[in-house]
């Protein structure tokens, strides 16, 4: 089978504009969650967040794309443009249906749409009816990028809520193998404004803290809850040969991967994730030894943190992996949290070093290897990447450095 291989990266996250600010930040501990400044958040019980600093979209993109956008796909925008450009890849030199364009939203239009009716209710509430609909908006992120650069190949968006930026690149690794040149692939999500917080409010999985030291702490005993963030990665992917045959900078492989559903609550039965896992290693023909490192979905919730641990207990034994989980410095961003986790991953890869899981005591019944406080110096050649969605969404990718 021809290996999909990644060769280039753009990130947008709470620690970092751009892959190396945001790598910096990652293997230095330096956190990104704060008191939310873009609404005021008194009247909320969470009000803490990841957001992205300094991020100005007049800066990146042309002013007539801003009245039709909002933050979540200006940032997708930027992400996607300095993908391309890190893979060294210009466009206009590519056959446009030879490209296409995959990702995850879980956020949607949330803003854009608030915006538009704000707009519509200015005028009168004759305007605004009970009917709302906002479907289009999830594949904003994706049909923008197609726009912007001409893209005509497969594209498309998976709606999902944690899990859903490993699928994307997943569907993106199908395409590049039925022949696609190359895939822009990945997520980029932002729930931070009065509507979108509103919505997360319900689920009952926040955490209240005000001290963001304090606020998610997966896999220790404090863990009440996770912090939202903002932002995510865009990743190009190309085939193997094609590749190297142009001289690009290749990151790594998209080696492995699966997905699985949890059975109905009060089954009986065990949760599926071992079984995504174990999945994810027989289709990249990997052995449980062979992995070096475990990116940890860390759900920051007692039971959901358990299960993710014994998950991984049952496959690599107690303390059998270095486990971590840098999402603590940025917050959960939903579909974009694996696609970070993923560049995170082919960081890790090319400087051989595990990042770390700050803020965290991790509970030693629970029988992991947690990476805490500081990085960890390591050989990384494989790692295991996880995400985990509500209702039971279970994602498992594997990645592996670039082979000769």
């Amino acid at each position: 089978m021809t290996p999909t291989v990644v060769t280039g990266l753009g990130v947008v996250a709470p620690t970092g504009l751009g892959v190396r600010a945001y790598w910096d930040a990652t293997r230095s501990g330096k956190s990104g969650i704060a008191r939310i400044t873009r609404f005021a958040p008194e009247q909320y019980p969470a009000r803490l967040a990841g957001q992205i600093p300094g991020f100005v979209a007049e800066a990146h993109l042309p002013s007539r794309l801003l009245p039709q956008t909002d933050r979540m796909t200006r940032l997708a925008l930027v992400a996607a443009d300095w993908a391309l450009a890190d893979a060294g890849i210009e466009p206009r030199d590519l056959p446009e249906f030879d490209m296409g364009v995959i990702t995850a939203s879980f956020a949607g239009g949330f803003e854009f749409g608030q915006g538009e009716l704000a707009s519509l209710w200015a005028k009168g509430s004759q305007y605004v009816t009970a009917y709302q609909s906002f479907a289009w908006f999830y594949a904003v992120n994706s049909g923008q990028i197609s726009i912007r650069h001409g893209m005509k190949g497969p594209s498309g968006v998976v709606v999902s809520d944690q899990a859903g930026g490993l699928d994307a690149v997943a569907q993106a690794r199908r395409q590049i193998r039925k022949g696609t040149a190359l895939v822009v692939s990945g997520a980029v999500d932002a729930t931070i404004c009065p509507w979108g917080w509103v919505a997360l409010q319900t689920s009952n999985r926040l955490s209240t803290s005000d001290e963001p030291a304090l606020a998610y702490r997966p896999f220790d005993e404090g863990a009440d809850g996770h912090v939202p963030g903002e932002g995510g990665a865009i990743l190009i992917l190309e085939s193997g040969p094609a590749a190297k045959a142009r001289g690009a900078r290749i990151y790594g492989e998209i080696a492995g991967y699966a997905a699985t559903f949890d059975p109905p609550p009060g089954s009986g039965r065990p949760s599926a994730l071992r079984k995504a896992v174990e999945l994810a290693l027989a289709d990249a023909g990997v052995a449980p030894q062979d992995v070096d490192v475990v990116f940890a979905d860390a759900a920051g919730q007692p039971d959901l943190d358990r299960t993710e641990a014994e998950a991984l207990v049952a496959v690599f034994g107690p303390r059998g992996v270095p486990v971590t989980a840098p999402k603590t410095m940025t917050g959960r961003l939903y579909s974009g949290g694996g696609p970070l986790d993923l560049a995170a991953a082919f960081l890790a890869i090319e400087e051989g070093l595990i990042p770390p899981t700050v803020h965290v005591d991790p509970r030693p019944e629970l029988g992991l290897d947690l990476v805490v406080a500081t990085p960890r110096t390591a050989e990384v050649r494989t790692a295991l990447v996880i995400a985990r969605g509500q209702g039971g969404f279970n994602s498992a990718m594997v990645v592996r450095a670039p082979q000769p």
